[in-house]
């Protein structure tokens, strides 16, 4: 069987998106420096940051902590082009040259077009980005290429079908998600397989949330391996999926990355009874009461004050699944300060989207409930 790009990789991949704070808000350089010498020890090569990562910071950072004090053979850079965010291909193509001044790292071993799906593939279409990397490819300056997309299978596979150039993908995947109707994990996964590529797995943890599950939720967990950390049980899962070029855990402190070195030094794949075991969990959190919303975002269409519904409402059930503020909170920024929308708390109680949810929901009620634990 032919190597696949990315098959030599070690398999724990270092995600710079989390970094540890300093007392001013600011990344903490040197408690990173420690955690980077701490994962090139024990192996690691696949560093994992992007343009917009703390307003740039993080890839500044990448070049503090690990350009400017390893040779450049001695690790794997990754970054992304989020190319939504700007309004003219020429500030689109600028993200490359940025990111190749943040970090100083002369080019980058793993290069991908950010957080395609829904509108947003567009914007790269028409900014022309894919012929855009290959040049850059062809001068040099980026090793691999690929993509990260937040979408449905069928998105993914018409994406990677008029695309087949693309070199490997980044996608959501963990066990939490493996079946979910909205997320797609294991049919997005199969897309990637069809069609030949190597995954980069994100959110293995699901933003931290599959380590704060309740007693209850984790108990078979803790049946079968009691001092198995939960973290452990989540990059267990997704490593011990076929064609993975790494799998990301975005760390923020030096406990946590020993922690994962640990694990890494004692991994095993998944057998059959921790199979069994994730799949009792899953049935548990599945049976968690939540709001029944669907996202078909019919009451977003008449709401006057823009309110960001079905975002919302999955954000607030992610708290009363995973009982992690944190990582609902972080679930909420996305559809509500990133993309312009109003939050929860915005409400007027005209009750339009009441009259028109398909699912008979107290839309009113839940917004405040929603607004009370994220605004």
């Amino acid at each position: 069987m032919d190597r696949y790009l990315g098959e030599s990789v070690p398999k724990l991949g270092f995600g710079l998106m989390r970094l540890p704070k300093a007392a001013d808000g600011s990344i903490d350089v040197e408690q990173v420096k420690e955690m980077v010498d701490l994962f090139l020890a024990a192996g690691g090569t696949y560093f994992d940051t992007a343009w917009g990562y703390n307003d740039g910071e993080s890839e500044r950072a990448a070049g503090a902590a690990l350009v400017a004090r390893y040779p450049r053979e001695r690790f794997l850079l990754a970054t992304k082009l989020p190319a939504w965010c700007t309004d003219t291909k020429e500030k689109a193509e600028q993200m490359l040259y940025d990111s190749l001044g943040r970090t100083g790292a002369g080019y980058f071993d793993f290069y991908l077009l950010h957080n395609l799906g829904k509108g947003r593939t567009e914007v790269f279409d028409r900014f022309g980005l894919w012929d855009f990397v290959q040049r850059k490819k062809e001068e040099g300056l980026l090793r691999h290429v690929g993509f990260s997309m937040h979408a449905d299978a069928e998105s993914l596979d018409r994406v990677l079908t008029e695309h087949p150039e693309m070199e490997f993908v980044q996608l959501q995947i963990n066990y939490a998600d493996w079946e979910s109707p909205r997320t797609q994990s294991r049919l997005c996964y199969e897309v990637a397989r069809k069609h030949g590529k190597p995954v980069v797995i994100m959110e293995p943890i699901k933003g931290g949330a599959l380590t704060t599950l309740r007693d209850e939720t984790a108990a078979p967990l803790r049946a079968l391996e009691p001092e198995t950390p939960l973290s452990s049980w989540a990059l267990r899962f997704a490593m011990s999926l076929e064609g993975l070029v790494t799998v990301l855990s975005g760390m923020s402190s030096v406990e946590q990355m020993q922690g994962n070195l640990a694990f890494l030094r004692s991994f095993r794949p998944m057998d059959d009874a921790g199979r069994a075991a994730l799949d009792k969990v899953v049935e548990n959190l599945n049976a968690i009461p939540t709001i029944p919303c669907t996202g078909c975002g019919y009451c977003m269409k008449g709401c006057p004050q823009n309110v960001a519904i079905p975002g919302a409402f999955q954000a607030f059930n992610s708290y009363k699944v995973f009982h992690n503020l944190a990582a609902a909170k972080s679930a909420y920024f996305f559809p509500t300060v990133k993309e312009g929308r109003a939050k929860a708390g915005a409400c007027i109680e005209c009750g339009q989207c009441e009259a028109v949810c398909p699912q008979g929901i107290s839309v009113i009620e839940e917004l405040k409930n929603a607004a009370a634990l994220l605004d």
